[in-house]
């Protein structure tokens, strides 16, 4: 329910001040790959424990 309410909040927002549209893409797309960082980090020290072939189809590198 709180994520739907900032959604309406923002989309109101977005309507009163355009710019901030970009601003929100922005720091949406910084926390995913921020966030695909930490998960890859994650998996690359749980790797030395189990050798899983999801993880190496994804994360080879």
């Amino acid at each position: 329910m709180l994520g739907g309410v900032f959604l309406i909040i923002a989309g109101i927002l977005i309507v009163i001040y355009p710019p901030l549209l970009s601003i929100i893409v922005a720091m949406l797309l910084i926390a995913m790959g921020s966030i695909i960082v930490a998960i890859g980090y994650h998996n690359r020290k749980l790797r030395r424990h189990y050798d899983n072939p999801v993880i190496e189809l994804f994360f080879r590198f």
